[in-house]
């Protein structure tokens, strides 16, 4: 039996060895910078573990030396936001926390040798419970929360330990010294070798989301009427992209904390609108749970002669709507990536989207159903009522954007459209002109649709000859 179970028991952990060795490759191959990172912070450690290897600087240090390297440990992180959010934290709540830790040590001295422990328990506990109160405001522990933790700690170390020395000042002092060491060698390692910005991150993230959502609303059209001709469409052929939205909430709001702490850097200025970013990224959520309403109506059952033809009717307007939002969320996508004004084709896709949605209104209108038949329609119709809102909501994306492009100042778009050759300008056929005389009628505003009626008075003009 043991010889049987051995030879499973070695392919069980080859298969698990060669597992894991795919799925590092795959983190690696995914965002390179990770591994940079590895080696960023592996400088850093080393350089500061000289403190204790190095005897002209261990002398100098003595054993504090050890709070350098576990600055390093706690404030090295992957983007430079964060690493300046950690060590800025880390580096004023040791200042404060050591400071006043001396001076209730000052004040307890001056209490007698029976008051000084009364004195520092009575510090100790009115300064724990009002810095642990202040972690529940929400702007203090969104921004603030590890400075307040360090803030405790550094208090409470420096009046308990200064209870049994006399040299608390001196502890004091070597403390900070060797947090200020271990925060500036992080921060030197991650902002001048291969710096990761998290408003980059986040910038890249929020129009990655956009641009998946476009591919999402795209690819619903023609799985949805592939069905009704016979092609295998359906909930298969339904790009789930949209998804990652639902899932970067969090990325989102930590990106844009750390990015608030960096400084200005390229087209990122300082005081970037970094909250307009997560504005944005609640809209494209917003969007894509339309698109989640969308998918539960791919169930449905086709069969009914009724609904058939209802949905070859509306084929071509719903397609229309879906291929033009999808072109305007890739130009929105595009204009943030690029921190480019929107380009104006945005709104033309807009424009042709909501031209669209007449012509459904017009379907409806023209369409002569019986109760029983109308109740037959009601998926089809609750699927046009989500896109109509899917439209609405690529607009109120599009005035986001807008408004992102103007507090951030985007620049002005490069591309300009090209002008034709003279060549094909020769070719080009004159504009015929209009011989009789005629008045020229628009339809009506309310009803948004691009056609205009012509009526023509023919009169017959005498010949010249």
């Amino acid at each position: 039996m043991g010889i049987d179970s051995s030879p499973s028991l070695l392919s069980k952990m080859k298969d698990k060895v060669v597992e894991t060795a795919k799925n590092v490759k795959k983190i690696g191959k995914d965002d390179p910078r990770r591994i940079m990172h590895c080696a960023k912070m592996a400088v850093a450690l080393t350089l500061n573990s000289l403190l204790y290897y190095y005897n002209p600087l261990y002398d100098g240090f003595g054993q504090s030396g050890i709070w350098a390297v576990l600055t390093v440990i706690l404030v090295f992180e992957f983007t430079v936001g964060a690493a300046l959010s950690k060590s800025l934290n880390r580096s004023f709540a040791t200042l404060l926390g050591g400071s006043m830790g001396v001076g209730a040590k000052y004040l307890a001295d001056i209490s007698g040798d029976k008051g000084e422990p009364v004195v520092l328990g009575l510090f100790v506990f009115i300064l724990a419970v009002t810095s642990t109160f202040m972690r529940f405001i929400p702007g203090i522990k969104r921004k603030y929360d590890y400075g307040v933790m360090i803030f405790i700690l550094t208090f409470t170390m420096v009046t308990v330990s200064g209870y049994r020395t006399e040299q608390i000042i001196r502890y004091a002092h070597q403390r900070l010294s060797m947090v200020a060491i271990g925060g500036v060698t992080s921060l030197l390692i991650s902002v001048l070798v291969c710096p990761v910005w998290a408003g980059k991150d986040l910038q890249n993230l929020i129009a990655t989301n956009i641009e998946k959502l476009g591919k999402s609303l795209e690819g619903f059209g023609s799985a949805y009427f592939r069905v009704l001709e016979g092609e295998g469409g359906g909930m298969a052929a339904f790009p789930q992209d949209y998804k990652s939205a639902f899932n970067s909430k969090a990325s989102e709001d930590s990106l844009a904390i750390f990015a608030w702490w960096e400084f200005g850097h390229g087209d990122f200025k300082f005081r970037h609108p970094w909250d307009q970013y997560l504005k944005v990224g609640g809209l494209v959520r917003e969007c894509a749970s339309h698109l989640q309403a969308l998918s539960s109506y791919f169930n449905t059952d086709d069969d009914e002669a009724t609904l058939l033809s209802f949905k070859s009717k509306i084929e071509e307007p719903c397609t229309r709507m879906c291929s033009q939002s999808t072109q305007a969320l890739k130009a929105i996508s595009l204009a943030i990536k690029t921190m480019e004004n929107p380009s104006p084709a945005i709104q033309d896709h807009l424009r042709n989207s909501k031209a669209a949605i007449n012509d459904l209104e017009v379907v409806f209108r023209s369409s002569s159903l019986s109760t029983e038949q109308i109740f037959d329609i009601v998926p089809c119709a609750a699927v046009i009522s989500i896109l109509i809102d899917i439209v609405d909501c690529v607009d109120k994306i599009s005035k986001s954007v807008d408004e992102l492009s103007k507090k951030a100042d985007f620049k002005k778009p490069t591309e300009k459209s090209p002008s034709p050759a003279p060549e094909e300008q020769r070719q080009q056929p004159p504009q015929q002109q209009l011989l009789h005389r005629g008045t020229v009628t628009p339809v009506n505003e309310e009803i948004k649709v691009e056609v205009v009626a012509i009526t023509i008075d023919y009169t017959e003009q005498d010949s010249p000859e």
